[in-house]
């Protein structure tokens, strides 16, 4: 039997955003720029470096930027082209050769309830699962250590992270048991539980390779923590059926859905691009010594 590849990824992003009120009030949180581009074409990026070229995005109300940044844009193409601005023409079109297929979630009710509507789309193909407001460095290659993963156990595969248990509760938490490195297999799985209850300090973070079993789980699946749909309850019952992997990531990753988290992915990442980061260094130096006195 042919051996099936994760070509498609589900990109989430019908949340209403409201850590970043009023900001996100008409305008989706997944547009918000780091640097250059919006949040949402870092994962795109992310996705696309595996070979990863379909892509379904889970939007919702005031949500249509998303659709537009995606599509093509003529007048501007044209005036790029009359200006002799080749880099940026380049730039934007960069991703054109990719497709897009656009859903709107009704109602923000978690998201499982989300993955959901993205059946028709994956049929009997394994996929992947990005959050883009999970900003991952660049550098770094996780989803591609993740699909390496799941060819190899032929398996879903979580990405899975330390973090203090003061911030535990506000994850999926699994317990495992180390196989090889940074590889776990998971017992457990429990959405936001109290730091005293946790299984472990090993949160899921936003980056899935899943299995198309998982629709039919979500499909009967009750509402769990606030009255959502959850993804880890889903995958709890999955884990009753067949294996499950958590890969454990070492390296950067920013909750860019988060005030902190979002100023930090554009320091870090500002400073990596060479338009701007000598000039940005400069300044951070200059507000570090101001600081001081």
């Amino acid at each position: 039997m042919k051996e099936k590849v994760v070509r498609k990824a589900i990109l989430p992003a019908g949340g209403l955003g409201t850590r970043f009120l009023p900001a996100t009030k008409a305008s989706p949180k997944e547009m918000l720029p780091i640097v250059d581009k919006p949040m949402i074409q870092y994962a795109v990026e992310e996705a696309q470096a595996c070979g990863i070229e379909e892509f379904i995005v889970i939007t919702g109300k005031h949500k249509r930027a998303i659709e537009d940044h995606f599509d093509a844009a003529f007048k501007l193409e044209e005036s790029l082209k009359k200006s002799g601005k080749k880099k940026l023409l380049e730039e934007i079109n960069r991703l054109s050769h990719l497709n897009f297929a656009y859903i709107r979630q009704r109602e923000a009710l978690g998201l499982g309830h989300a993955l959901s509507y993205a059946r028709p789309f994956i049929r009997d193909e394994p996929f992947a699962v990005l959050l883009s407001d999970d900003i991952i460095d660049p550098d770094d290659t996780l989803l591609k250590d993740m699909i390496h993963l799941y060819r190899e156990c032929k398996a879903p595969v979580l990405a899975i992270e330390k973090v203090p248990m003061s911030d535990i509760s506000r994850y999926g938490v699994i317990s495992g048991t180390r196989e090889k490195e940074n590889v776990y297999r998971i017992h457990d799985l429990v959405e936001k539980p109290p730091p005293e209850s946790a299984p472990s300090d090993m949160a899921i973070i936003g980056r899935y390779i899943l299995t198309p079993d998982i629709f039919e789980i979500l499909e009967n699946l009750a509402p769990g923590k606030g009255g959502e749909i959850q993804l880890t309850d889903a995958l709890a019952g999955l884990l009753k059926r067949r294996t499950l992997y958590g890969y454990l990531f070492t390296g950067k990753r920013y909750d860019a859905g988060d005030k902190i988290g979002y100023l930090k992915a554009t320091v870090d990442l500002a400073l990596k691009n060479s338009e701007v980061s000598s000039h940005l260094k400069e300044y951070l130096i200059a507000v570090a010594e101001r600081l001081k006195h």
